[in-house]
């Protein structure tokens, strides 16, 4: 039976990661295989440079798309897949081996999973998480500073002029595509309940 293949899609900010993470807590892997756009970024010297020199890593031409979709239609085949962390260009820290095995059900997160065609052929439900501008903001000068190291003028520069206008460009347009909207400003609790019931009762009639 074909596996039930939900992509979940954000702004940088959202909480898509946040998400992602409660909604595996409730589901083993067995039950639900989640796959990241974010461990599919080509080599730093591959990126994209905007007109001040700056490498633009938030652009869907920053992806391994190919490989993505290839992955993810080996995963709906029944095949497994071997592939190595992405550690955001961290020096010190030490990529893992992952290793996703097909499931009844399939995740495919990131910012980009709705703009790819090949990619949202495929998908069965569609969920966007929504965020105010002014939160995302907030939460991306947390993460970068916090746990990437990224310097304040760094981040805030990126924001500005990589961050936003492809968030405007490649992801806020499919948000009228999406199933379901989870808003995100306060907290994700509702959503992340009626997802994870949802998924639960997908999961009775697939197994």
């Amino acid at each position: 039976m074909k596996p039930y293949l939900i992509g979940i899609c954000g702004g940088s900010g959202s909480g898509k990661t946040s998400f992602i993470r409660r909604l595996r807590q409730s589901f083993s892997e067995e039950q639900v295989c989640i796959v990241s756009q974010d461990d599919y970024y080509l080599p730093r010297e591959q990126q994209h440079r905007d007109p001040n020199g700056e490498q633009n890593f938030d652009l869907p031409k920053s992806i391994d798309k190919k490989r993505f979709r290839q992955d993810i239609e080996k995963l709906m085949g029944g095949e497994s897949v071997t592939i190595e962390e992405y550690v955001f260009n961290n020096p010190e820290a030490k990529p893992k081996i992952l290793v996703f095995k097909p499931a009844p059900i399939i995740i495919v997160e990131g910012l980009f999973v709705f703009h790819y065609k090949k990619i949202a052929a495929h998908l069965d439900l569609k969920v966007f998480i929504n965020a105010k501008e002014n939160l995302k903001v907030i939460r991306r000068i947390m993460r970068d500073q916090v746990e990437r190291g990224y310097p304040l003028d760094d981040v805030l520069y990126k924001y500005q002029h990589h961050v936003l206008p492809s968030y405007e460009r490649f992801i806020l347009p499919y948000k009228e595509e999406a199933d379901v909207v989870v808003n995100n400003n306060q907290d994700f609790e509702r959503g992340l309940e009626v997802l994870e019931g949802f998924l639960k009762n997908k999961l009775s009639l697939l197994l």
